[in-house]
């Protein structure tokens, strides 16, 4: 049996690769991470819109599966900072 290791990345709402953050995680937790820094950060003068993010995975049989949308980004906690 191989083991695989898996790959994690950050896209848009609509499912695109996110224009900031778009590269690959080694970790579901380094992907959160990024994206959680990010809103607090640059992305915190973002819409709403534009702050949205999900975690995607690369699956086994060759596509990307959304499995989480950090919710730090999608809070109105975080977009009070703006």
């Amino acid at each position: 049996m191989v083991l695989r290791r898996s790959r994690y990345r950050l896209v848009s709402l609509d499912g695109r690769p996110h224009p900031v953050l778009d590269i690959p995680y080694d970790s579901f937790e380094h992907a959160v991470a990024a994206a959680s820094n990010w809103c607090n950060g640059q992305g915190s003068r973002c819409s709403l819109g534009q702050r949205g993010i999900a975690v995607e995975v690369w699956t086994v049989n060759g596509e990307w599966r959304t499995i989480d949308y950090p919710i730090s980004c999608l809070t109105p906690s975080a977009m009070a900072r703006a």
